[in-house]
Formats: structure tokens, sequence, C-alpha cells
């Protein structure tokens, strides 16, 4: 069905190529996953396959792609529109009309289809992924895993022979992604529909995956013979490497099955002992570099005061101003009571009593829609409350003059290029600098931590979608905000990138930074929060200490958890430390 011959891609800024010397052959009717550390050219191979490299992002192709004996080059993507179904990184670049219903038909009508196959196919689709309730919603009003849901089944419609999906789940929470994936199944399996697709979260599609493609090296190969070798592999690949288990498992089922001895080693050992403590190490401020301090109580009118001119609550701005510690540690940073938020017709939160204490790691978890994004942004003062109350560093965000405002609270929203708005890495990095007052190079060095190997010159549009988010990461965490907002961290992130921003946040939230994470990242979870709250429907539903929620909840469970049930065992790096405390 694909068919790469001896296939490279160089783009002008690039000293090496993207893709060099790939020579590989995808059977019809298979779901081909695509692995490997953020950069190495999986969203450069899909659009290869639909035509957009080279056509719109440029480059220079050499040897020859062919998808159901057409040539890419010779054939731009609106010739392979009826062949080829794509989902970039960003479903929203790709949508066309205003509503839900008339995007899941926009590709028909423009493939010619008769009305009546069309809106079969619409019913359809909608209740493959779950869609129905929100048929007639504005796409505008949907969170950021409904406009991905909306995205793939705006594909699925026309019901292409091929199917290339760039992290199809990254914004979707674990019920939905395994209905994405199911679906996906089904259509390999029945209809004989070719799939590649590119994911970072390989413990959710990993078992899904007919073969698997590793890059750079270009080697392609079942699931099994590829995880033994591959840098980025699921927490269970993990564990049976730590455990010595072969062949490797790919599945929780399968390593419950082999788990009997490794819990007979772990019997007796404490999982408790072993996960971060909340709390700062020493007082809030005393970094190098920062001089303690209290709020001053500023900002508490009792009206909204006008932002400056131009002002965005996402980007940085100048200040001259003392960056002022949060209150005393262990002291509530955050506290909300009987928090609502109505937006229109519909009531994203309700009755919402929260605290967040200095030092502490908290997770917001649930389903996509239920107020997680929204509940950030009240945090921040985006929204105004409609009911109850919310106070940050003593102050109310929606009065507070947000130039003051943002220098307790940095928000990285879900999406990254909200923060983008210079030509190069290197401007991106100084001007962040400058803002927060920092030594010059420091955020260039976060950059350079979280994601090696980013070239200073390069515009931030031509990053990977994981890329933009390293650098949006670094942009915030360069001002050292007592309270750290973080909408869904990890999207985009391979293991490798995502270890080294756990190290980061570890290193904040013992020093007394406070962090909120809005997340469907269970794995993240597990190595960095203290305490998780899961919202459903705008209300919190659970709020404990992390091993105690997502022990006992089954979708929010990390894998190693799931295997090693029912001791609250969340990580391999936790198994491992008791192993070797064991010998």
């Amino acid at each position: 069905m694909i068919r790469f011959e001896n296939v490279s891609v160089r783009y002008e800024e690039d000293a090496t190529p993207t893709l060099k010397g790939l020579d590989l052959t995808v059977p019809e009717g298979e779901l081909v996953l695509l692995v490997g550390p953020s950069g190495v050219g999986k969203s450069t191979l899909l659009g290869a396959v639909s035509g957009l490299v080279p056509h719109f992002t440029g480059g220079t192709l050499t040897g020859r792609v062919t998808v159901d004996g057409r040539d890419t080059r010779t054939h731009p993507p609106r010739e392979l529109a009826d062949l080829v179904g794509t989902v970039g990184q960003d479903p929203s670049a790709h949508f066309v009309t205003d509503t839900v219903e008339d995007e899941l038909a926009y590709g028909m009508e423009s493939l010619g289809l008769a009305p009546g196959v069309m809106r079969r196919r619409v019913e359809e689709t909608l209740d493959l992924l779950g869609l129905a309730e929100l048929r007639d919603r504005p796409i505008a009003t949907l969170s950021g895993g409904q406009r991905q849901r909306v995205a793939i089944g705006s594909v699925l419609t026309p019901h292409p022979k091929v199917l290339v999906l760039d992290e199809p789940t990254s914004a979707l929470d674990p019920s939905a992604a395994e209905d994405v994936l199911a679906v996906l199944q089904r259509l390999v399996h029945d209809l004989g529909t070719t799939v590649l697709l590119a994911e970072h979260r390989l413990e959710r599609v990993v078992q899904y995956a007919d073969r698997v493609l590793l890059l750079p090296e270009g080697v392609m190969g079942s699931p099994a013979e590829i995880m033994a070798v591959s840098p980025v592999h699921p927490p269970v690949v993990a564990l049976g490497r730590l455990a010595g288990w072969d062949p490797l498992p790919l599945t929780v089922r399968d390593a419950r099955r082999r788990a009997g001895g490794l819990k007979t080693r772990l019997e007796g050992l404490d999982p408790a002992g072993l996960l971060p403590a909340p709390g700062p190490s020493r007082t809030p401020g005393s970094a190098p570099g920062r001089a303690p301090g209290t709020p001053d109580g500023a900002g508490t009118a009792d009206g909204p005061r006008p932002p400056a001119a131009g002002f965005h609550p996402f980007k940085r701005r100048r200040t001259t101003a003392p960056v002022s510690a949060g209150p005393r540690a262990g002291a509530p940073l955050v506290l909300a009571e009987g928090l609502g938020v109505r937006r229109g017709r519909v009531e994203a939160l309700r009755r919402i009593d929260l605290q967040v204490r200095t030092g502490e790691t908290l997770a917001l978890m649930g389903r996509n829609g239920a107020g997680k994004s929204t509940l950030l942004s009240t945090l921040v003062g985006m929204i105004a409350p409609t009911s109850g109350t919310v106070r940050v560093a003593d102050r109310t965000p929606h009065t507070t003059d947000p130039r003051e405002l943002i220098r307790q609270v940095g928000l990285v929203p879900q999406e990254p290029r909200d923060l983008l708005y210079a030509d190069t890495v290197a401007a991106e990095c100084a001007a962040a600098d400058t803002d927060a007052g920092a030594e010059p190079g420091t955020c260039r060095a976060l950059v350079s931590e979280l994601l090696p190997g980013v070239a200073d010159d390069i515009h931030p549009r031509d990053l990977s979608e994981g890329q933009r988010l390293a650098l949006a990461l670094a942009l915030v965490l360069t001002g050292r905000p007592p309270l750290l907002l973080l909408d869904e961290p990890t999207r985009g992130l391979d293991y490798a990138a995502k270890a080294r921003l756990v190290v980061h946040l570890r290193a904040l939230a013992a020093e007394g930074h406070s962090i909120v994470l809005a997340t469907h990242d269970v794995e993240l979870v597990a190595e960095l929060a203290h305490r998780v709250v899961i919202i459903a429907d705008g209300e919190v539903v659970a709020d404990g200490p992390t091993a105690e929620v997502v022990v006992s909840s089954p979708a929010f469970s990390p894998q190693v958890a799931k295997i090693l049930a029912p001791r609250p065992w969340l990580t391999v790096e936790q198994v491992e430390a008791a192993l070797e405390e064991a010998r």
C-alpha cells in the first residue's frame, strides 16, 4: 500500500537530513506505529505519505514515496484526499467549519458524496467517537480532547484507504483514548484500512500495532522485536527489563501473569517510603539569586483592573518589580471555596473546594471537558468566577493587575504557540531571561535540559509539537513563579524528555514552588504528583494522596500499579529503588 524507496528529506536550515535513506513497505490493512525520540522525523515521515512534505512544508525530498501507486511528488495533497486521511499534531489547524456536525461532513462534501451516504456516515462517526452530545456545539467551545476526537472523526467519514495520525491520543483521557484506538483497530481488521500512527504514549498503543517502525534507524519489525531494543518504551516493558522477563510483555495482562516472582521479592517493602514527599526542603524564595519575601496583599480591589495595553495573559511582559515568594512554607497558596464558573449555557465548574499548599504538586484528572482547563484559567485570572471565591497568594486573580499576578502565577497552556511570538528560539529565550530578571542564558539552559539539540536560530513554528512545548515550559520556568500551572505538559514529549521535566519539577517543588497540572498522563502523575483531584462534570469527585486515588481507579491507574496490585507500587523507578534497598 505504501512504499518508501531510498527516501531522504532535508530542510534548508538543517545540517543533516531529517529522514535518510528510508527503504520500506507498509502492507495494506496493517497498523504501523512510529516510535522514536522527539524531533527524529516521525511527523516528516507522515507528511511524506500525505503529500504535505514537501509540497507545503518545504525542504527537499529525494527518493520516491508511493501510496496505492500514486507518487506523492507528483500528486499534491488535494489529489490524495480521497485516499489519505490526515490528523496532525494540532487538530485545530485543520478545522474549516464552525460546528462539530459540519466538520464531520466537510470532507465528504469535498469529495461529492451523496447526501444520504453523508448523513449515515456522520451518525456512525458520532456514535463511534462518543460525539453525539456535541453534534451542535461550536468547535471553539470544545476542550482540547474533544477537538481531537472531532478531528479524527472528520478524516474517518470519507473512509480513506490510509489514515495518517500524529499523536492522536495525546489530549484524550484514558477512556476516550481506548475508544479511539478500538475504532482504529476495527477499521484495520474489518475494512482493511492502513494506519500509520506516531505516538509517544506507547503504553496506550503498542499492543494494538501490527508493526513498529523505529526512527531514526528506519528499522521495522514486530512490536516485541522493536521494544526489546528501542530506547523509548512503555513502563510495562521497562518493568519487564528490570525483572528479567523474556520475552518482554507488551500488555498489563501479560505482565500480571509473570509478576508472581517480582511480587514475592517486594513483599515486606513499603512503597509509601519511596514516594516523593510534599513540602519544601528550604524556605521558598531562598534559591540562588532570589530574596525571600511575602505577598504585599496588592490586587484585592473590589473590581477588575484594566490590563496593560496589548496584554496577553499567557505572554511574558518585562517588569522591573521584584518577584515575591509565596506564603510561608506549607501554608495554602491556593484557596478556592464554593467556586463556580458558567460559560454560556455550560456550567463548567460547580462548588469547587480546593487547597494547594506551598511545595505541593497537585494533579487534576478527569475526562475531556470535565473542567480542568477552566479551573487553571480561573486560577490565573483569565476567567472570573460566577460564584464562590478563589485566592492565589493572598490575591483574587481576576481582580488583580495582570502585571502583578504574572509574577505569582505562571501558566503553560495546552497550545504552546500562545506563548511564542519571537522569530527564533534564541530570541524567545533572551526575552524570557529579561522578563524574569534572570541571568542571560538561564532560559536557553532550560531548553537544552528539557530537549537537547534544538538550534538557536530555528523558528518556533518549525519545531515539532513536543519541541514547542519544551520551549514554552522553559520560558515559564525561567521566571520560577511561586505557583506553576501546567495544562497537558507532556503532550508531544517522549519518555526521556518527560523524565527530564519530572526531575526539574521535583526540584522546584522541593524549593517550595507549588505545581498544579491538568493531565491525562497517568504515568506522569504517578511519578510526580503528591495529590490527585479528579473532576467530573465540573465537580470534585475524588481528592487524596496519589497512591490512594489512582490505585483505586482503573481508568487513572498507571501500568505498574495494575501489574503489582493490590500493593500501591506506582512506578518502575520506585520498584527499582525497593529492590536495590532489599539487596
